[in-house]
């Protein structure tokens, strides 16, 4: 009796596990040839897309508020495809800026004041490709970009005579990579010309302060938090030429930044950004970026584009040439020196540069040299 009952449980139980088992199992089989159905109809999306219809020329006008050595500024762009392909495309990017005063009494680069209006030039030459099953977007692009910097009044109080305007250059390199939710980006940006890398040369635009394009390497990694609003982060290491004789440089530092993107419409894309380093300190900036043309971006495409191939044609970053000041060792002396028992030569020098005289050679020299003897520079 017992072997039957224990023999009829089993069997009751065997039974219950099979009839539970259809119902779960089928949905089970039937969910994933729905997710199956879904992914392949992505994919057959994404790759019938036409990269000829959907990558065109894109044009319109951009503006950033100034922010850690950049400058106000307002202007046009274009981007230009040269050669689209079957996944990739080869471009030209082209930026022209007015750059504007330093608001208020806020020094962009340091402790002078941009003043304006100059014209600066950004150009990009690149080339951007999709994997097999267009997943992720690759990209490099290399350009050449100038600055034009007028300068104006101290925003510590120095006076300062003699305010000239310089010209700066650099060469950049980009190199980024994109998924529909993920995005990397590194960067190069090293001067060149007059003031470039490694020629020891700092610019003179006062009587009191000099100047000198950055040398800026980073990385950016960013996040779509939704398809219209994505996060980036960004770790950067800044260098300025450095010419110990004549001006105290101070800007090498690394620095941490975060930017937040909105795309309002498919056009008009506004930003604010955040960075923080030793030289420059916390800086807060926005931007504001409206474009007319590009492959889908004027109307609703079916199947829709991705965010990977909507990012063939988006204008690369990095475009401005970041400049520090640095401090005249003559001036920074006159400061310290004031008051104290000096020969007459500096005594005078001193009075004179207080009052934003601009020293010669000769008495920067002797500057340097009381500033060495006293050990307050090495």
């Amino acid at each position: 009796m017992q072997h039957s009952i224990r023999r009829s449980f089993a069997l009751a139980g065997s039974a219950a596990l099979v009839l539970a088992s259809i119902p779960f199992g089928a949905a089970r089989a039937e969910d994933t040839k729905v997710a199956q159905a879904t992914d392949k109809a992505n994919e057959l999306g994404v790759m019938a897309v036409n990269l000829k219809d959907a990558v065109k020329l894109n044009y319109g006008f951009q503006g950033a508020l100034q922010g850690a050595g950049t400058p106000n500024q307002a202007g046009l762009g274009a981007f230009i495809p040269l050669k689209v392909s079957k996944n990739s495309v080869a471009f030209v990017d082209m930026l022209v800026n007015a750059n504007f005063n330093d608001y208020g009494s806020y020094s962009s680069i340091g402790d002078t004041k941009v003043s304006g209006t100059t014209f600066s030039t950004s150009t990009r030459l690149g080339y951007r490709w999709l994997n097999n099953n267009r997943s992720w977007m690759y990209g490099i692009n290399a350009g050449y970009d100038s600055r034009p910097m007028a300068t104006g009044p101290t925003d510590n109080g120095v006076a300062v005579t003699d305010s000239q305007t310089v010209f700066f250059q650099q060469v950049a390199v980009n190199a980024e990579a994109k998924t529909n939710k993920w995005s990397a980006s590194a960067y190069g940006l090293i001067p060149v010309g007059e003031y470039g890398l490694r020629s020891g040369k700092i610019a003179v635009i006062n009587s009191a302060y000099g100047a000198e394009p950055l040398t800026t390497i980073g990385l950016d990694l960013g996040y779509n938090i939704s398809p219209a609003l994505m996060l980036t982060l960004g770790y950067y290491y800044q260098a300025c030429e450095k010419n110990p004789q004549y001006y105290l440089s101070g800007a090498d530092s690394s620095g941490v930044k975060a930017r937040l993107a909105y795309d309002i419409t498919n056009q008009l894309q506004a930003g604010v950004d955040y960075s923080y380093d030793d030289n420059f300190k916390s800086r807060v900036t926005g931007s504001l970026k409206f474009r007319f043309g590009g492959g889908g971006m004027n109307q609703k495409t079916q199947p829709p584009i991705s965010p990977v191939i909507q990012a063939l044609q988006v204008t690369p970053a990095y475009r401005d040439v970041r400049v520090a000041n640095s401090t005249a060792i003559a001036q920074q002396l006159a400061l310290v020196f004031m008051g104290r028992s000096l020969d007459t030569q500096l005594a005078s020098a001193t009075a004179n540069l207080l009052n934003g005289s601009q020293p010669s050679v000769a008495l920067q020299t002797a500057f340097y040299n009381a500033a060495v003897s006293e050990g307050y520079y090495r």
